[in-house]
């Protein structure tokens, strides 16, 4: 049919160096060894291979080339979580803009948060022959990753740490940051504060709740788990915590928001109900500032940065011992944390 539009199937091949060597008039070793930069080469030759890979449109297959010599191309594997949280775009920004500094690009990948996932996905990356593994471990177990390790290829864990499996990790100050939150609260009067936050096994919602519960022994509240909502990913949501605590005969008058998606939960139905609690959420999120959303923050970017320096460093240094960073977190005050407890109906 006439007037129909060309698919993939129509485009033409791409070139190869043999066509590139037919059309300089050359052998197909001149345009590997023009190719490769060697400077046993004429500039008359080279620039006839030049112009003739120009005129081509040829792309030489670094990565083959280098699987054929038996080495690892120049592509750093990233395994990221639920692509839909901006969380991990932030630490992957940071990862590219390290990676780029040494000639490196990141490859990104993502499980889903699926558990069940994670060693496909990763096996996946790993037969591309990359230079090094970051993951965010959400598998119970990382020991399959051993094998490769001691084959030469860089694991870093980012955000959690991994299972079975002796690696450098880069992680945030989860005890401390919900730990902070929990002292401003109280010092505002605070007593009966409640924690909203799922999956209940995630390292980093494991961690916050320690320090909720720490900060709050410390305070001399020994009941911390009556106002705690921590279920799996299918249980409740956020909004569905929310209103099970408002309904409790001695409902809490401040909620700490475990994450990004559980804050955004909370705010959620705080907003529409105009319930007046105090709120915290570790994570900041979109229009947080806005809302005047007070929150447990910290950088992103700088925690990708991290990541990508242990990996380059367990390239130039394989044996050196496993490096474990912690990112610090920062309280922001904007207004929705600092209600004090007598201003709560």
């Amino acid at each position: 049919m006439s007037g129909s539009s060309a698919g993939p199937s129509d485009a033409p091949p791409r070139a190869t160096l043999a066509d590139v060597a037919r059309l300089a008039g050359v052998s197909s070793k001149t345009v590997s060894r023009v190719m490769t930069g060697d400077t046993n080469v004429s500039p008359h030759t080279r620039e006839r291979v030049m112009l003739a890979s120009k005129r081509l449109r040829f792309r030489p297959n670094d990565l083959a080339r280098n699987l054929r010599r038996g080495g690892v191309s120049n592509t750093v594997a990233f395994v990221i979580g639920d692509i839909r949280n901006p969380f991990y775009f932030n630490v992957a920004a940071g990862v590219e803009k390290e990676l780029a500094k040494h000639g490196l690009t990141m490859l990104l990948a993502s499980t889903e948060d699926a558990p069940q996932s994670e060693a496909g996905v990763v096996d996946a990356l790993l037969s591309q022959r990359v230079r090094a593994l970051l993951i965010v471990p959400v598998a119970d177990d990382q020991s399959y990753l051993e094998g490769e390790s001691q084959l030469g290829t860089p694991v870093i864990c980012v955000d959690r740490p991994a299972h079975n499996l002796v690696a450098d990790s880069v992680v945030l100050q989860n005890r401390i940051g919900t730990a902070d939150a929990v002292r401003s609260l109280i010092s505002s009067g605070h007593r009966k504060i409640g924690f909203i936050c799922s999956p209940a096994g995630l390292y980093t919602h494991q961690e916050r709740l320690a320090g909720f519960r720490e900060a709050l022994f410390e305070a001399g509240i020994t009941d911390p788990s009556r106002y705690e909502r921590v279920g799996d990913t299918d249980g409740p949501t956020a909004e569905e915590s929310v209103r099970d605590l408002m309904s409790m005969d001695d409902p809490p008058t401040a909620i700490i928001g475990g994450n990004n998606r559980a804050s955004a939960g909370v705010v959620r139905e705080l907003f529409m109900e105009d319930r007046r609690v105090a709120f915290i959420g570790f994570d900041d999120f979109v229009l947080a500032d806005a809302l005047h959303v007070s929150v447990v923050a910290y950088d992103p970017i700088e925690m990708g940065r991290r990541a990508a320096q242990l990996a380059l460093s367990r390239i130039d240094n394989p044996s050196a011992p496993p490096q474990h960073v912690e990112i610090p977190t920062t309280l922001i005050a904007r207004g929705s944390g600092e209600i004090p407890a007598a201003d709560v109906p």
